[in-house]
């Protein structure tokens, strides 16, 4: 029977690097994923992230243009006016 060597340390890093990159890739993926659910689905989400981080909101538009929902930012902004239009006569 062969000897058992250790295995160098130099693998064992990229091993446990790889293992760390895969969960935090997963960890980013979710998040992300999270995130565009929730703009997707609650307006009033989209206009807190249009308040704090505009340049989000116009990617996360460009990406709906693109696989085809062009009538997003039209709807919001029509939404946005007659909400704050109501403020305003209240």
């Amino acid at each position: 029977m062969l000897p058992r060597t250790p295995k160098p340390a130099l693998w064992r890093f990229i091993k446990g690097s790889a293992k760390t990159l895969f969960v935090l890739e997963a960890v980013c993926f979710a998040a992300s994923y999270g995130l565009y659910y929730r703009m997707n689905t609650d307006r009033d989400f989209r206009r807190y992230i249009n308040e704090k981080y505009p340049y989000a909101l116009e990617y996360y538009y460009k990406i709906g243009e693109i696989v085809g929902d062009i009538k997003a930012r039209e709807t919001d902004a029509k939404y946005w006016r007659s909400t704050a239009e109501g403020f305003k006569n209240e």
